[in-house]
């Protein structure tokens, strides 16, 4: 927030943490430099002096002090602070001042600066670390900062704030279990620190380990109840693990203690059967009305009071708070349709018949992977549902993989190319390796033995050809939803990361455009292959929808399937909650709650919605 040139809010969290740490010396630090940016210098001189009375080894704190003293008038003082900062260890005042280079945004000189003191001290571990810091949060060189955080740690085994800087490196890279064992060392280190088994918390949710991840979240809300985060996280895994009184306490605990996180009541309204009390309602317009709320605060208040009136059947009043909440999300990511439809071109281009005849059969063999693919809020943790209540099957949620694994082939290129062209140089064996990979990657996710699992990332829908290629047994089952339904389900849902074209009614019918096209291409080319299941068939007759989607799967008929909403199994999706319960027909052409603002999406869908078959637009006329 200070980098942003929001110092009040900056400065508000400031003193939040420090109502929980009084005596950390930093924190006094850095109210003092935010209160330095405000032009506050008698304030600021207080807190900067209270900083180096509880830390006088404070190398930065002594600078800040000598602007402060400057700024008012006080020379003689000035000139004793600048004094004792240069008097401090030459080298800790170059590491102090390469730090505040990186906090003022001058990446590039911290970093240069950080380098030049390794050079001359190898083992200066705080300085490998900064560097680290530096790589991984401004210039996303997640390798090199890995690297880094290593070296730092095998010098210095109890480096807690290393091993705490790594958990989240590793994290952003997907590598669960090297995050978990690196929370492990900090907590080894220093057993009572909060933060580091909250942090093992999120590494085990991340890593599909919910129990573990409930454990270590009571473990730092015992150690320190006071991190509205924690509480958050928390609830999330009691969520995931249909625990719904337990994570809605959890999430209001989130909110006493810190009553402006927009992100916790969002969360609540994302459990889909819960529904918000009057109070809640009047707090969250409340603090609406507050202009010290972040861009990112607003737009979480802005879904949660759409999902409120719209459960209170006040529509033009959610509608008002769903449009207005997408039109500030969209301007804070970073969707470009045209780019988009140009890749799909490109893949519809590459992976034509002749090119997938010729590659025929040439990957590896295996039959476990079973995707469902599609769009969000189509049905697909539905579909996912059904065949994790099989005994032969493992749901294992959207994984991350065959994107990555996409974008990985030719990554070092001479020529700079990228998926789709990449994939025609590739011969017999690397299609059979790809499968390999794809299927060792997904075994870490995996915790059974069971012969079959499923993969439900939504986005793997323009990548049916390549998985095709690599693994030629696969199952993959296209979950389908009408389009308008499908759109506003998508518009009324604010992702934690990803599907940005959500958040503009113009973006979600070029995409449902797109992706209709995409999947008419696969029909085409691998007919066959993709078996479409659509939601409101699923909803009105669903037996047979079990019985077809088994059969197609190679899987026996078992009656769990029918009973879904008994299996008791983690869900990480957004459905989790309605996938719980009985079959229900309540979500059928809620569309038609908000016609009156969906014009654009009916004229362009239109087409579209004529193909569809008869009885699907029969729910929706």
């Amino acid at each position: 927030l200070h980098k942003q040139k929001r110092h009040t809010e900056a400065e508000q969290q400031i003193r939040l943490a420090l109502s929980l740490k009084p005596g950390f010396p930093q924190l006094h630090e850095d109210l003092g430099r935010v209160l330095l940016a405000q032009s506050r210098h008698t304030e600021a001189q207080e807190t900067l002096e209270r900083a180096i009375q509880l830390e006088p080894g404070l190398v930065t704190a002594h600078k800040l002090l000598a602007k402060a003293a400057l700024a008012l008038g006080q020379d003689a003082g000035a000139d004793e602070h600048i004094q004792q900062f240069l008097a401090q260890d030459e080298h800790n005042a170059k590491l102090a001042n390469a730090a505040e280079k990186l906090r003022a945004g001058q990446v590039d000189s911290a970093i240069t600066e950080l380098k030049e003191i390794l050079r001359k001290e190898p083992d200066n571990v705080s300085a490998m670390r900064l560097l680290a810091t530096a790589y991984w949060q401004e210039t996303k060189n997640f390798s090199d900062a890995e690297a880094w955080l290593r070296r730092a740690t095998s010098i210095a085994p109890d480096f807690t704030a290393a091993w705490l800087t790594l958990g989240p490196v590793l994290l952003e890279t997907n590598k669960y279990m090297e995050a978990i064992e690196a929370y492990q060392q900090a907590i080894r280190s220093q057993p009572d620190h909060a933060a580091a088994w909250a942090g093992l918390g999120n590494a085990y949710a991340q890593a599909s380990y919910p129990e573990k991840s409930v454990s270590a979240y009571q473990k730092s809300i015992e150690l320190n109840p006071e991190v509205a985060g924690v509480h958050m996280g928390y609830a999330h895994v009691l969520k995931t693990l249909g625990q719904q009184e337990q994570a809605i306490k959890a999430y209001r605990e989130a909110v006493r203690v810190r009553p402006q996180f927009g992100e916790v009541y969002w969360s609540l309204a994302n459990l889909k059967t819960f529904r918000f009390e009057e109070h809640e309602v009047r707090a969250m317009e409340q603090q609406l009305s507050a202009s010290t709320l972040s861009d990112s605060e607003e737009v979480h208040f802005r879904f949660a009071l759409g999902k409120a009136y719209d459960d209170l059947k006040d529509y033009e009043r959610a509608w008002q708070y769903y449009d207005s909440g997408n039109k500030k999300n969209r301007l804070l990511v970073s969707h470009d349709p045209l780019e988009m439809e140009i890749r799909h071109q490109d893949i519809i281009s590459v992976f034509n018949p002749d090119f997938l005849h010729q590659h025929k059969d040439q990957g590896a063999p295996d039959h476990d992977p079973i995707f469902i693919v599609g769009l969000p809020r189509s049905g697909s943790t539905l579909i996912e549902q059904i065949l994790a209540s099989h005994s032969q099957v493992e749901g294992t949620s959207e994984l991350p993989i065959l994107p990555k694994l996409a974008a990985s082939i030719g990554r070092f290129r001479a020529d700079q190319e990228q998926f789709p062209q990449t994939v025609k140089a590739l011969e017999g064996k690397d299609w059979r390796a790809y499968g390999q990979q794809y299927l060792a990657d997904a075994r870490r996710h995996r915790q059974t033995d069971s012969p079959y699992f499923t993969d439900k990332l939504p986005n793997n829908f323009p990548l049916v050809g390549l998985l095709h290629l690599i693994l030629p047994n696969a199952k993959i089952i296209n979950a389908r939803r009408h389009p308008l339904d499908t759109c506003l389900g998508c518009y009324k849902q604010l992702f934690a990361r990803g599907q940005n074209f959500t958040y503009d009614l113009e973006d979600l019918a070029h995409y449902y455009q797109n992706f209709d096209a995409m999947m008419q291409h696969w029909h085409t080319v691998l007919p066959g292959k993709v078996l479409d299941v659509h939601y409101e068939d699923t909803v009105i007759d669903l037996e047979s929808q079990v019985q077809r989607i088994l059969e197609f799967c190679g899987l026996g008929f078992e009656e769990s399937c029918v009973r879904f909403h008994e299996t008791q199994r983690a869900v990480k999706t957004a459905s989790s909650e309605q996938v719980r319960r009985p079959i229900y027909q309540a979500a059928l052409g809620q569309w038609r709650h908000y016609s009156s603002h969906l014009e654009l999406l009916q004229e362009d869908l239109q087409e579209v919605m004529n193909k569809l078959p008869a009885r699907i637009r029969q729910f929706n006329p």
